[in-house]
C-alpha cells in the first residue's frame, strides 16, 4: 500500500500490525501533517463482529477527550471495504521499547517509573469514567513522546458498557502476560482488568521483568492464575515498601483485594512522588491496615527514643560517642514478605538520628552490607566501610 492514497490521507510507511489490524504512518494532504492509518486486517473483513468492535474501538477512544489517550481524527472505509481509523501521530517510542532500552542498560529510575504509570492510570482514570475499558494495557500500547507525555493507544479490545456481546464468551482477548486472572480463565472483566494490567506494566518497568513468566501460554497463564510473583522489593532492594505495596495490590489475584478504582492508585502514587519511590518507612505490608502500623509506628518511635537516650547518656560519661551506626534490623517475624519493613525502619533510624548535628551517622549504603552478616561487632566497628562511610542521610537531613 506504500504511495497509494486513502480518502485524503498518503501511505508513507508500514509501523506494524496486530491482532486487528495494519497500522500505517501516512500524510494527510488536506491538513499538511502526518496521522497513523489503523485498518482492520484482510483476514477480518468479512468478519461482521470484528468489524463493530472495530468501529466501537474509533467511538469510544474519540470520546476520550484527554491528555494521554490518542487522539482519534475520524473512522472512513476504503472503496473496497475496509475500515480504517485516523489517529494522531506522534514523535517517540513505545514504552517496550523504552523498557527494552533500560534492561540493556539500566534498570529505570523510580521517579520515572512513577510519573508513567500516573500518566497511564490518568488517561484509564477518564476512560473507566465514561464506560471503557481498554483490557489491553501493555508497554507496546504505550507511546511516550519526546516531550515525555504519555499516549495511550489502541482501544481494539475496549468495550463499551452495556455492549458485551460483542465479546465471544471464554475468549481471552488480550496480550497474555499482561492478562488479569479474570482474562486468563475467560470470565468476565470490567475496569479491574486494566488495573491489574497497569501493576503488571509497573512490576516490569521496575524489575526489568514480566512477574509472571513460562515457556510457553498456558504455563503463563497458569501462573497468572495460580503463582505469587517474586517480591519487588526482593528484585530491587531500593524500591520502598510503599512502592511495593501498591504494586502488590494492584496485582491482587482476587478482584476484592485489587484496587477497587484506578482513582485509588493514583491517589497513592501522588503521595509525595519522592517519598513513595525513596521512603520505605512509611510503608505498609497491606495499605489501609492501621491497626498494625499503629504498633509498627510505636515500636519504631520507641527504638528511636532507646537510641537517643543512649546517645544522651553516653555524652555525660567522660567518653563521648559523636559517631553511630545503625546495623540492618533482622526481619523475626518468619515472613519473608516482611523484610522490606525491616529494612525501612533501619533506614528511617539512620535519617531520625542524622538530624541531631553533633553526631555523625554511618550511611545506610555503608550499613546495609552487613545485613544478614555474622561478624562480631568489633570486627565492623574497625570496618573500613564504617569507619570511612560518609553520613549521606546527616548531609541531606
Amino acid at each position: 500500500m506504500l504511495g497509494q492514497i486513502i480518502s485524503h490521507y498518503k501511505i508513507l510507511e508500514k509501523l506494524g500490525a496486530g491482532g486487528m489490524g495494519v497500522v500505517y504512518k501516512a500524510q494527510d494532504l488536506k491538513l499538511d501533517r502526518f496521522v497513523v492509518l489503523k485498518f482492520l486486517s484482510s483476514d477480518l473483513t468479512r468478519d461482521e463482529k470484528a468489524k463493530e468492535r472495530f468501529i466501537v474501538e474509533a467511538k469510544a477512544a474519540s470520546a476520550l477527550d484527554h491528555p494521554n489517550v490518542c487522539t482519534i481524527y475520524e473512522i472512513n472505509e476504503t472503496d473496497d471495504g475496509r475500515l480504517f481509523i485516523a489517529m494522531a501521530y506522534y514523535d517517540g517510542e513505545t514504552l517496550a521499547a523504552k523498557i527494552k532500552q533500560q534492561k540493556e542498560n539500566s534498570k529505570a529510575s523510580l521517579d520515572w517509573a512513577i510519573d508513567i504509570t500516573v500518566q497511564i492510570a490518568s488517561g484509564l482514570s477518564r476512560a473507566h469514567e465514561a464506560g471503557i475499558v481498554h483490557r489491553d494495557i501493555k508497554p507496546a500500547n504505550v507511546i511516550i513522546t519526546k516531550r515525555h507525555e504519555v499516549k495511550i493507544l489502541d482501544f481494539g479490545l475496549a468495550k463499551l458498557a452495556g455492549q458485551q456481546h460483542l465479546t465471544k464468551s471464554g475468549a481471552t482477548l488480550g496480550t497474555i502476560a499482561y492478562m488479569s486472572p479474570q482474562q486468563a480463565q475467560g470470565l468476565e472483566v470490567d475496569h479491574r482488568t486494566d488495573i491489574w494490567s497497569l501493576g503488571v506494566v509497573m512490576y516490569e518497568m521496575l524489575t526489568g521483568q514480566l512477574p509472571f513468566q513460562g515457556h510457553y501460554d498456558q504455563a503463563v497463564m497458569y501462573a497468572i492464575v495460580n503463582v505469587a510473583p517474586a517480591a519487588v522489593r526482593s528484585l530491587r532492594s531500593e524500591v520502598s515498601g510503599r512502592l511495593a505495596a501498591i504494586i502488590e495490590k494492584a496485582l491482587a489475584k482476587k478482584l476484592d483485594e485489587r484496587y477497587q478504582h484506578i482513582d485509588g492508585l493514583l491517589e497513592d502514587l501522588k503521595s509525595p512522588t519522592k517519598k513513595i519511590a525513596s521512603n520505605p518507612s512509611v510503608s505498609a505490608p497491606k495499605l489501609g491496615n492501621k491497626k498494625k502500623w499503629y504498633l509498627y509506628g510505636s515500636l519504631l518511635v520507641f527504638l528511636a527514643a532507646l537510641i537517643f537516650a543512649g546517645y544522651y547518656f553516653f555524652q555525660k560519661s567522660t567518653q563521648t560517642i559523636d559517631s553511630i551506626a545503625v546495623l540492618p534490623l533482622q526481619n523475626l517475624s518468619g515472613d519473608p514478605e516482611q523484610e522490606y519493613f525491616a529494612d525501612g525502619m533501619t533506614e528511617a533510624l539512620i535519617m531520625n538520628l542524622a538530624k541531631i548535628k553533633s553526631l555523625r551517622v554511618i550511611s545506610r549504603t555503608s550499613v546495609m552490607q552487613f545485613k544478614k552478616t555474622h561478624e562480631p561487632l568489633p570486627e565492623i566497628a574497625k570496618s573500613p566501610s564504617i569507619t570511612e562511610g560518609l553520613p549521606e542521610c546527616q548531609a541531606s537531613a
